[in-house]
């Protein structure tokens, strides 16, 4: 009974974003969150203290999912962004920054948290409204006859990861690849349901970015002594026909398959099992097999007697890449043995070569028709850069593939948060009344939750600079600009750059413009689909996923909302 401890209260906390210690806790993650966003953010290096690899990184997936948060209103913040980004694989910071500014705006403007909860909602609800309309003037319809705007769009996700330690040159290379990878994914002549091929991606740590590539079909790594044959190299582009196991093909008696194994006195397992593989070896050659693939490890005999009848032979294959390799090749994973091939489970291939990237040697495999399978390799100097510029350029395929459902994106560079905001005090201020009777609130009430809505928006676009530059907004089409610091340092006057965040509108256009955190006088931004006198503003040169942005900014209020709405906070220490 020494040893028994007195069971400890729960502990409770009362109002806790009112509490000074939750609201440090919230102050620092937000901050570190923030300095991570946009194509100039900083970078973190994580490294747990009982070990592990250390991760260098911006990307919100990776940094929630390397540096998780103790307290529990955190963890809400750190699993809606996470649940967010694997649905749709971008603007996870966005969500997360937009959170924490309207738990800040809130607080400050001194509202009820009822009526701030209920101001957010409907605020959210008239931005979907606008921004599904297709006069939205921060929205850009995606023509797929064109490949202009997809690259643009692959290249903002891949410039937005500064980890990736990319050239200008080298990020927009990477962006066309993936886009050439997301197109031969998308079949073309397929009648009835359409179903989208996938991309693997292969790393290669030395040689340079500029030798990545994308090929249709798969790259498996070979070792060097792997021999394709004369008649493989005399005919590259024939069909082979090819099996594929997904059971150990070693001899081992543990890697068979799972259940009761009766053996008879005196008889020997290894050569029994060996027999086995033997007979399997014999089916195939006799079936005139050319591509013999496991997904484990096959036995030196069994591969002996397979060169020997001039058969290619692919071990080690890994299970990332059976189901690929059954889709390209159309072949039927074997996990047994000891029961007979079916003429089923034999797929085809073609165009067996040897292609090199540094130290690895790869058989490129095609299959026999549009499979919709491709590779991606990806080269980079060492393996910390080159692991997230291969997050990055999985989060552009995705991203990509989004287009297909909704062929619109949304103005980058903060541009598309500053007119939403303008859009909103127009059209909030315009009916003021009528919103106010239908919350149940005050004017003055709407109108404080109106202003901190909209400045929790400008807040993000305020987050993209790290620098010290000075944000601005044009009072023409409420588009964000960012002055760096070199250039207004003594002057009195502002100087905005040729372009705005988004590359949209030119400041030859533009008259007027105020600080980005100054109130000016509500208006109705003007579109800035065509700008006269200026032939490029039509194309803007950053973009973010529609989807991916409609999603954040709806879990972003309704995270914001529920941590509001918490009144206490229960913590059982036992």
């Amino acid at each position: 009974m020494a040893r028994l401890s007195k069971k400890l209260p729960a502990l409770c906390t009362d109002l806790p974003l009112e509490n000074p210690d939750v609201i440090q806790k919230f102050t620092v993650f937000k901050q570190l969150l923030t300095s991570c966003f946009g194509p100039n953010g900083k970078l973190k290096q994580v490294h747990n203290n009982i070990g592990g690899h250390s991760v260098t990184t911006s990307t919100s997936q990776v940094l929630l999912q390397s540096a998780s948060p103790s307290h529990p209103l955190l963890k809400v913040v750190a699993t809606s962004v996470l649940s967010h980004v694997s649905r749709f694989s971008d603007c996870g910071l966005f969500t997360a920054i937009l959170c924490f500014a309207l738990i800040d705006q809130a607080k400050l403007s001194g509202l009820r948290r009822n009526v701030s909860i209920s101001i957010n909602e409907y605020l959210l609800d008239m931005c979907t409204t606008y921004l599904h309309q297709d006069g939205c003037g921060c929205k850009v319809k995606l023509d797929f006859s064109s490949s202009k705007n997809l690259i643009t769009l692959a290249w903002s996700v891949i410039s937005s990861k500064p980890a990736c330690m990319l050239t200008p040159q080298e990020a927009l290379h990477i962006s066309m690849l993936a886009v050439q990878a997301f197109l031969l994914t998308v079949p073309c002549e397929t009648p009835g349901n359409v179903r989208l091929g996938r991309t693997v991606t292969v790393s290669v740590e030395g040689p340079a970015i500029a030798t990545s590539a994308v090929f249709p079909g798969l790259l498996v790594e070979v070792p060097d002594h792997l021999t394709l044959g004369n008649k493989h190299n005399l005919q590259p582009q024939r069909l082979m026909k090819m099996v594929l196991f997904s059971v150990s093909l070693s001899g081992d008696l543990f890697e068979m398959d799972e259940g009761t194994v009766e053996v008879n006195h005196g008889a020997d397992m290894e050569s029994e099992i060996m027999d086995q593989l033997l007979v399997v070896g014999q089916r195939a050659v006799k079936d005139q097999v050319e591509l013999f693939v496991c997904q484990k490890v096959i036995h030196p005999v069994l591969q002996q007697y397979l060169n020997q009848h001039d058969v290619v032979v692919i071990e080690r294959l890994g299970a990332a890449l059976v189901e690929p390799l059954a889709e390209l090749t159309g072949s039927q994973p074997l996990a047994s043995l000891v029961t007979a091939i079916s003429p089923e489970a034999y797929g085809h291939a073609r165009g067996l070569n040897v292609k090199i990237f540094g130290s690895k040697r790869m058989l490129h495999l095609e299959g026999p028709g549009e499979a919709g399978i491709c590779t991606m390799a990806l080269c980079h100097r060492n393996q910390t850069v080159l692991s997230e510029l291969k997050v990055a350029c999985q989060k552009a395929e995705h991203v990509l593939r989004l287009t297909l459902r909704e062929p619109s994106a949304l103005l980058g560079g903060g541009c598309t948060e500053t007119h939403l905001a303008s859009y909103l005090r127009h059209k909030g201020i315009g009916e003021v009344a009528e919103a106010a009777s239908s919350l149940g609130c005050s004017q003055t009430e709407y109108r404080l939750g109106l202003e901190a809505f909209c400045r929790s928006l400008e807040s993000v676009a305020r987050a993209l600079e790290h620098d010290g530059g000075t944000p601005l907004v044009d009072l023409t089409h409420c588009h964000h600009w960012t002055v760096p610091v070199d250039v207004t340092q003594g002057q009195e006057t502002l100087s905005p750059p040729p372009r705005c965040g988004c590359g949209l509108v030119s400041s030859a256009s533009v008259e007027r413009w105020t600080f980005l955190n100054t109130r000016y006088d509500e208006f109705s931004p003007a579109a800035a689909a065509a700008l006269p006198g200026d032939s490029t503003s039509s194309q803007p040169r950053v973009l973010d996923c529609f989807a991916a942005k409609m999603n954040a900014l709806q879990v972003a209020v309704e995270t914001a909302n529920l941590l509001q709405d918490i009144r206490y906070i229960i913590q059982d220490g036992n």
